[in-house]
């Protein structure tokens, strides 16, 4: 952005010709955002295409494919083609959600050319055009004033702070400061930014990328999205299982070769001990717990933009927030009138009336304020009349107003009565209501006392006065006028309802709330003190720019408020926390907020008043704007989380008895008991289906007491491995003992085959029981509903039944008949893995703190 001024010989009047903005349109391109390519369905697809886990499943059945298996191979595909269904159709569900939420990045815009006013697209805005601004505008591209009458800008979305600045047009023949957001008197005007009052003309300086809206979005390009720790670790669980089930199935193969000497049954014998130990029913538990799991906090009012954030949620430390917007309402209100002997009034009540000694101050304060504002703080002080006993201008007519100038920071506006009497009222700075007011230095020093009194309360102080006057004439300066102080409002950007709930519940949780904003020191900490976030200590960025990495590693993991924060430095904070080993969650709404948004571990953006770039960064986005929701969501991201190692624990355990009866009838020269398909079935069909029980398992009781977990522990710690091998043995030894007992009671293969598999499936039931709590002891945990479990107990027993009596389906699976003490004996094998493993967890509860706590599997 050129920061010279305007040039005395450059056309002001005329603006551009429609010939040149054409040119500098198509050579600078259209004024506009930067944006990632959209994500359509097809780009999703292949974005599930490219992941390890599926390409494993998609590899599986192709070689049951090459070697024949048609049914196996089918069924496979069937469950890749289901988990890339339910992958697509979740996200590009939020894609839609997004684009109905995304506003007009680049609004009309009324410039001036070929000496005419033209309303135009924003995005044909180019460099040098000259654009008219009025009260309600967004401002269409960055530029510097040319005109500026009582122009006042909410450029918070690029500072984070709540109050509007002034802006004047500089003299001719100035130098000009370099541009930069925030800061009253300073004559530029910056892309997005809205003008709450004034009127101005300015000419265009940059547009698009440009900007210094553009510039955040395309720095957005070169921060890497956190990757989602889950994903990294289940990668690294599928290596070990693919070498581990390759080696098993390559020596399987030959030793089966060897001993037998058919080659075509060891080679077929071998896949199925590989696919056996190779973990499908991981991509499409995954898929759909993290599909389930966004559902579930939609239903909180929190749209998930990437699913595998969900997991991260749950284990953050450290929650960033700012504070306009996310932790306040982003408007202003009076919470506070003083009149001139010291007494005060405070807002308890929204609905109460005003008492009447303070009349007067809210009476002055509306008379000072424009009748249809877009000032926040005037809209304040319309709200305040609502607690008048009746209207305040009833009766009076506008007859002129005073607009702030540099050196009278106040406005002032004349009311005729229907009487004829003329009323003045001013507002604005203490100082030059003093000024106005002809107060003598004791009285002006009381009154600063009282303002830096209401300010180290966090509040914005305005002064009061009025006076009266002849009507005619009208004098033309304010100034001129016999003011008598009224009193002093203080006004504040009120709290969110549940904000001190929800930052209470985050510290119960482990999580350090941490308040990031743009405002001074004595409003950020009032602002964290009514919010119940710790303000013994506030670093001002200031402070922060003088700190090396390693200094500010250190200070970001003790200060809970920082102040006077640049978006840059934002950015800086969440790497060092990050740094620092903190698991960073970091919400915000503004375009001052989307890098660090991006750059944190958890980004949330505010979905109603938050903007594109904001949500775009983000993973998770509030859709209401509801700082509580936030707690919620990491509720549930704490219990998603704790059912998917139910899940996986599950799964875990499953494998072992699968490719140990796999494995054992090769050692010891038994027929085999599990063929490829009957492997396809289990790991593909009963085994995941028995995994939504997981997926609907109510909360554990200290969900929101614990710890965050450790940022390093893995998926599968060592009390978890050891837990999940003692199940799966526990299920082998008992179902190997009911195949070498069918064999030593001489029964067919078929009818060998049909006992041994059914008791594994109610052993794999017993399983699903057991492992619903990490803590809870069996009975507590059929206390706690799960319509689910009742729902799958009662599918697979229809599917034992379909496949026992209806001879097709016997005959596909090479199953022979089983006889009633048969069907007891298996379900007796699944009733002792239940009451073994209920022992054992018990046991293990009494001398194990991890097992009591049920935070150390």
């Amino acid at each position: 952005m050129s920061e010279s001024p305007p040039s005395d010989t450059e056309e002001t009047s005329r603006g551009l010709s429609s010939e040149e903005a054409r040119r500098r349109l198509a050579d600078e391109g259209p004024n506009e955002l930067p944006q990632e390519r959209r994500r359509t369905p097809w780009r999703i697809v292949g974005e599930v295409l490219r992941e390890p886990m599926l390409l494993l499943l998609l590899a599986g059945a192709g070689i049951y494919l090459l070697v024949g298996d048609l049914t196996e191979g089918l069924v496979l595909l069937v469950f890749a083609v289901f988990s890339v269904l339910i992958t697509t159709i979740q996200e590009s569900r939020t894609e839609r959600v997004l684009a109905a939420l995304r506003e007009l990045s680049s609004p009309r815009a009324l410039v001036i050319r070929d000496g005419q006013r033209q309303r135009i697209p924003g995005r044909e805005v180019v460099r040098g055009d000259l654009i008219v601004l009025a009260e309600g505008d967004r401002v269409p591209a960055d530029a510097v004033l040319l005109e500026a009458q009582d122009l006042l800008v909410d450029e918070s979305l690029l500072t984070g702070e709540s109050v509007p600045v002034r802006k004047t047009a500089p003299h001719p023949g100035t130098s000009l400061p370099p541009p930069s957001p925030g800061g009253d008197d300073l004559p530029y005007v910056f892309s997005g930014t809205l003008v709450v009052r004034g009127r101005g003309l300015a000419r265009v300086l940059a547009t698009g990328a440009r900007s210094e809206f553009g510039k955040i979005g395309t720095a957005l390009a070169h921060i890497d999205t956190e990757p989602p720790r889950l994903q990294r670790q289940t990668r690294q669980i599928v290596r070990l299982f693919a070498t581990l089930g390759t080696a098993t199935a390559l020596a399987a193969t030959l030793l089966y070769g060897s001993l037998r000497g058919n080659w075509t049954e060891a080679f077929l014998a071998g896949i199925a001990l590989g696919m056996s130990m190779l973990p499908e029913e991981f991509p499409v538990v995954l898929a759909v717990f993290m599909a389930m799991g966004a559902w579930r906090i939609s239903r909180a009012r929190v749209l998930t933009r990437r699913a595998a954030a969900i997991e991260t949620l749950g284990s953050a430390t450290v929650l960033c927030t700012d504070k306009t917007g996310t932790l306040t309402e982003n408007r202003m209100r009076v919470v506070a009138l003083r009149r001139p002997d010291g007494s005060a009034w405070t807002r308890e009540d929204d609905a109460s009336l005003l008492p009447e000694p303070f009349r007067a101050q809210a009476e002055c304060a509306r008379l000072a304020s424009a009748d249809d504002p877009f000032d926040p703080m005037e809209l304040a002080f319309h709200e305040l009349e609502r607690h008048c006993p009746q209207p305040v201008t009833s009766d009076l007519t506008p007859v002129k107003e005073y607009g702030l100038r540099p050196e009278l920071l106040a406005v002032t506006r004349v009311w005729r009565s229907a009487r004829g009497e003329i009323l003045v009222a001013s507002k604005g700075a203490p100082e030059t209501i003093a000024t106005l007011c002809r107060m003598d230095e004791a009285a002006r020093a009381a009154l600063l006392a009282q303002v830096e009194a209401m300010a180290g309360e966090g509040l914005r102080v305005l002064a009061l006065a009025r006076a009266q006057g002849a009507e005619d004439p009208l004098p033309e300066d304010p100034r001129a006028f016999a003011f008598s102080f009224v009193g002093l409002a203080g006004l504040a950007d009120p709290l969110r309802p549940g904000v001190p709930e929800a930052v209470a519940q985050c510290h119960s949780a482990g999580v350090r709330v941490v308040l990031i904003t743009g405002d001074y020191p004595a409003t950020a900490r009032a602002i964290a003190r009514a919010a119940s976030i710790a303000a013994d200590e506030v670093m001002t960025g200031e402070e922060l720019a003088r700190l090396d990495e390693t200094e500010l590693r250190r200070r970001a993991s003790q200060v809970t408020v920082f102040a006077r924060i640049a978006p840059t430095q934002k950015l800086r904070l969440v790497e060092a926390l990050k740094a620092a080993g903190e698991v960073v969650a970091m919400t915000g709404d503004g375009v001052n907020d989307a890098p660090a948004l991006k750059a944190a571990h958890i980004g949330i953006a505010m979905g109603g008043r938050g903007t594109d770039v904001a949500r775009e960064a983000a993973a998770l986005v509030l859709l209401d704007d509801d700082f509580g929701a936030i707690v919620q969501a990491i509720r549930l991201g704490r219990r998603i989380y704790d059912n998917l190692v139910k899940a996986m624990l599950f799964i875990l355990a499953v494998h072992l008895p699968i490719a140990g009866l796999a494995l054992l009838p090769l050692l010891l020269g038994l027929p085999l008991v599990l063929g490829p398909i009957h492997i396809a079935l289990l790991e593909m069909v009963i085994d995941p289906v028995c995994s939504l029980v997981f997926e609907a398992e109510p909360e554990e009781d200290d969900v929101m007491r614990r710890p965050p977990r450790p940022p390093q522990e893995p998926l599968f710690s060592w009390p978890l491995l050891t837990w999940g091998v003692a199940q799966g043995a526990l299920a082998l030894a008992l179902v190997t003992g009911v195949l070498l007992g069918a064999v030593a009671r001489g029964l067919s293969d078929e009818e060998v085959r049909a006992l041994t598999f059914f008791s594994l499936v109610t052993s794999l039931l017993g399983l699903v029981l057991i492992d619903r709590s990490f803590s809870a002891s069996l009975r507590e945990a059929f206390r706690r509903p799960n319509p689910m479990l009742a729902a799958i107990a009662g599918l697979v027993a229809a599917f034992s039944a379909v496949v026992l009596l209806w001879p097709p389906a016997r005959d596909l699976l090479h199953f022979g008949p089983l006889h009633p003490d048969d069907v007891a004996l298996t379900l007796a094998v699944g009733a002792g893995v239940l009451l073994l493993l209920e022992a054992a967890k018990s046991w293990l509860r009494r001398h194990l703190r991890a097992f009591r706590r049920g935070d150390g599997i």
